[in-house]
């Protein structure tokens, strides 16, 4: 069966998943690159940005799972771009002519628009729908593949009140941002649904994996 899976979320220790005053110059607010500074200097990272170098270890080890097995993303509007970008026809993400997702891709959002090809193997189609309703559909797109929820904060969490999370990989930061977007909001009893394991890095991170009872 194809799985809803989510990788290398971060969060801050008070919950936030991203900052406040998220812009086209600061696209996680105030929170800047804190939350993922542990990724950036793994091998992971630096491979798929083509540089040499990066630290392998728990970090690597736990960032390549982000890939394998993944047939198709959703993700939310404030992921795709800054507040605003539906009104401007040529913006296509941040992440420039070949994006790291080489999957279809789907942005849940209520400014649909034409889908977007792009290098590498990605295309964004655009959805106004619910969340179990994209999950059908990317399901259809993965090809028998899993489904990786991308985020942000906001798409994750009505996915895991929906109940349609099957394994989710959390990194916990030990930084406090004091405002912004949290991942946990409304979520009192999840979980009693999964099976939790967590692994402390030597990065000061902590990895938390949520699996669903009974996979």
């Amino acid at each position: 069966m194809s799985l809803a899976r989510v990788h290398n979320f971060s969060v801050s220790l008070d919950g936030f998943a991203t900052g406040e005053g998220q812009s086209l110059d600061a696209p996680f607010g105030h929170a800047g690159e804190r939350l993922h500074e542990w990724m950036f200097t793994t091998r992971f990272w630096h491979d798929m940005v083509g540089k040499p170098g990066g630290t392998a270890g728990l970090d690597d080890a736990f960032a390549r799972q982000f890939a394998p097995g993944i047939g198709a993303e959703i993700m939310g509007a404030g992921k795709f771009g800054h507040p605003g970008w539906h009104e401007d026809p040529e913006w296509k993400g941040w992440w420039g002519p070949n994006p790291p997702f080489h999957t279809p891709t789907f942005v849940l959002t209520h400014h649909a628009r034409a889908s977007i090809e792009m290098e590498g193997g990605t295309t964004f189609h655009f959805l106004d729908t619910e969340p179990a309703k994209a999950l059908q559909t990317a399901r259809e797109a993965a090809g028998g593949q899993d489904v990786r929820i991308g985020g942000g904060p906001t798409v994750i969490r009505a996915f895991l009140a929906a109940r349609l999370i099957d394994h989710m990989h959390v990194v916990v930061v030990p930084i406090l941002l004091g405002r912004g977007v949290r991942l946990w909001e409304g979520l009192e009893d999840l979980d009693k649904d999964y099976r939790i394991e967590s692994a402390a890095s030597p990065s000061g991170v902590t990895h938390v994996t949520f699996t669903r009872a009974g996979l």
